[in-house]
């Protein structure tokens, strides 16, 4: 098939997610590799999101690749009650790289599924019904990870099911209140999430999860002490902390997981994406010593056909490895330092920037129409104009391919970019951020 026959078959039989159906437009990929894909007319894009923040390690891996094609060979699928070498050697090396009180693994086929499975294992251990989740927070689109989400991708599944609670994100840059240290706003979020766990019932909540640092919405790094504080929480309250870290593990933030950076051991540990960088599906909650324990004797009620899918975890075994053996955590902790600065430059330099979060190689760039007032380009919720479609497009001129969120590009390359890459790409965001400056605030 050429290109245009390729766009023409999906617009007429498949249907886009997130999309208005008549305006999609996808472009059909020829070739890839490294943070690259070219198109059928030859033109080279750069992926600056990881495609969904999930291919940590690019284009191309051939170590991943050929690991997938052993598995083919020996066999594509045995059912998650038989033994498989890669589910078990992928099972082994998770547990190894979580704190030691991490004991099992229970496999699933992406994110999504693994929220609602961690929830429903919360559930059952703790005899509670209610879970708490942050307003900005994204854990999947299915139901019961739709239910848990709180962004405006909730309102579809609306009315949803009971037990689900929202509480507020710590957003220092958009609180009203402008605090004088992160220390005095975790102090604030603190005392506002432990008063809404004793108006919702402290014996009735089972769970409380959290992306660890807040993803699509806005990547909002919790201030100092906020995660040990919530943790805290969790163990006054006898709650079940849940960290969803399938955008933030496998080296997004500078450590192999992302609450490593806030020196916290969560109950339960959601993960998908980079664990295979997807080039097969598969997620996971990784759950304490004493929660694997509590099944020992207790039907543990969470199934799936292709729970740990031998192909899926061959790629995970591979990536792993390759993780460590490429040092990619050294490239992260260099090129990320790279990309700090130049965002920081642009924020500097663009009066449109009122904003820049980042860490490791995960970052947002906020947009606003006035820095002093901090007032957003588009309302949240809202883009009746098309702002940030028109910025999206101008960046998609440039081949610099990311997504939009609110008032927030994502910037969040593959992990194995190069500064030089880096410096290619951000001068292509530098000159749409000038015509931002220019023709819309």
């Amino acid at each position: 098939m050429t290109g245009e026959q390729i766009r023409a078959t999906l617009k007429k039989y498949s249907l886009q997610s997130w999309s208005k159906q008549k305006d999609i437009n996808p472009i059909s990929v020829k070739e890839a590799e490294g943070i690259y894909f070219w198109d059928y007319d030859g033109n080279r894009y750069s992926d600056m999101s990881s495609q969904l923040v999930n291919m940590n390690l690019g284009f191309g891996n051939k170590q991943i690749g050929d690991a997938i094609k052993a598995q083919v060979d020996q066999y594509c699928f045995v059912g998650p009650g038989y033994g498989a070498q890669s589910r078990a050697k992928l099972a082994k090396k998770i547990v190894e790289l979580m704190p030691d009180n991490i004991g099992k693994v229970f496999f699933t086929n992406a994110g999504a599924e693994a929220n609602e499975n961690a929830v429903k294992m919360a559930r059952i251990v703790t005899g509670r019904h209610k879970v708490m989740s942050r307003y900005r927070s994204y854990h999947g689109a299915s139901f019961g990870a739709g239910n848990l989400t709180g962004e405006p991708r909730r309102f579809a599944l609306e009315p949803g099911i009971p037990g689900f609670v929202k509480f507020f994100d710590p957003y220092v840059y958009r609180e009203a209140i402008r605090f004088e240290t992160e220390e005095a706003a975790t102090a604030y979020y603190l005392e506002k999430l432990e008063e809404q766990i004793r108006y919702e019932g402290k014996d009735a909540i089972a769970a409380i999860v959290l992306e660890t640092i807040t993803g699509s919405n806005g990547v909002i790094i919790p201030p100092q002490g906020y995660l040990p504080g919530a943790k805290a929480l969790c163990e006054k309250y006898g709650i079940i902390m849940i960290c969803d870290e399938v955008m933030t593990g496998w080296c997004r933030t500078g450590k192999m997981f992302g609450f490593e950076n806030f020196d916290i051991e969560p109950d339960i540990v959601t993960f998908a994406k980079g664990v295979t960088c997807g080039y097969v599906p598969l997620g996971g909650v990784a759950v304490s010593k004493e929660i694997a324990a509590y099944f020992d004797d207790k039907l543990l009620s969470c199934g799936l056909t292709y729970s740990g899918h031998p192909l899926g975890c061959a790629a995970g075994v591979a990536c792993i490895e390759y993780y460590e053996e490429a040092n990619i955590l050294e490239n992260v902790a260099r090129s990320g330092k790279a990309l700090g600065e130049q965002l920081e430059r642009l924020k500097n330099e663009h009066p449109c920037v009122g904003d820049v979060r980042y860490i490791g190689l995960f970052s947002a760039v906020e947009l606003v129409k006035d820095k002093e007032t901090r007032e957003a380009l588009v309302p949240y919720g809202e883009d009746p104009s098309g702002v940030m479609k028109s910025i999206l497009g101008m960046l998609k001129e440039r081949r610099f391919m990311t997504y939009t969120h609110e008032n927030i590009i994502i910037v969040a390359p593959p992990l194995t970019i190069t500064e030089k890459q880096i410096a290619e790409e951000i001068a292509k965001l530098d000159e749409v951020l000038g015509v931002v400056d220019k023709e819309y605030i």
